[in-house]
């Protein structure tokens, strides 16, 4: 115990010098370390994403979980064998109706003395935030509203004859508050889109400075990165409000 105050120091003062821009050799002539122990200490912390602020707010203990945790996980090799599914399972769960639970049976399959299905999603998580970064997007108030449809259908039953019709779900969503307003048409066409958004706009009882359309075809004429063409119809709309 009396030891590890001074791994922590050691481990701070890296980090320090590798967040300050310090090469790794650099960084080995002064803290008299491997070569190995530090490009290790350099490559947990790119993987755990941390800042300068978070080695200023963590505790020794804090950090050191963190780190002997992740050295552990690394030692693993039944959790080497699993990461090394993951991207499998990243790969099927794009695909409608497959399950975390149904991939995790098809994992014990192959590997029968695998994890259970709690740490199996766990780590997939943390893997997952690994590989696939998510990009946080701060809106202001009334700035956005996003529209777009969902990827899958939905079904309703027509009361006279009893068939079930396929329909489209439109979603707009107010980028700051999150409120969100859903409705299912017919189609995607132009006047059910432009209906749709002008719904849209009365539920929420007021106008956005912009609608986002995410290129889609009822709105958008032709895509392009810095110039879109909008449909003229949807322009009219947009312009009325």
């Amino acid at each position: 115990m009396a030891n590890k105050p001074v791994h922590m120091k050691q481990l701070r003062h890296v980090l320090r010098l590798y967040v300050n821009g310090q090469s790794k050799r650099s960084i080995r002539a002064k803290v008299h370390l491997s070569r190995n122990t530090i490009r290790k200490y350099v490559r947990l912390f790119q993987e755990l994403r941390l800042t300068s602020d978070d080695l200023q707010e963590l505790s020794d203990l804090e950090l050191s979980k963190l780190f002997t945790s992740h050295v552990a996980q690394e030692l693993n090799p039944r959790l080497a064998v699993l990461k090394k599914f993951y991207p499998y399972v990243d790969r099927e769960l794009r695909k409608v109706g497959v399950t975390k639970s149904l991939l995790w049976e098809e994992y014990l399959q192959k590997y029968p003395d695998g994890y259970r299905f709690t740490q199996f999603c766990k780590y997939y998580t943390q893997w997952k935030r690994r590989v696939d970064p998510t990009v946080h997007i701060d809106y202001k108030a009334g700035d956005k509203m996003l529209v777009d449809y969902a990827g899958k259908k939905l079904q309703v039953i027509d009361r006279a004859s009893g068939e079930l019709i396929s329909v489209e779900v439109f979603v707009a969503t107010l980028g700051c508050s999150h409120q969100t307003f859903v409705e299912a048409t017919v189609s995607q066409k132009k006047e059910d889109f432009i209906s749709s958004c002008e719904r849209s706009l009365r539920f929420f009882r007021g106008v956005p400075k912009a609608i986002v359309t995410d290129n889609l075809k009822s709105a958008v004429t032709k895509s392009d990165r810095f110039e879109p063409v909008l449909n003229e119809d949807f322009q009219d709309f947009a312009d009325h409000y």
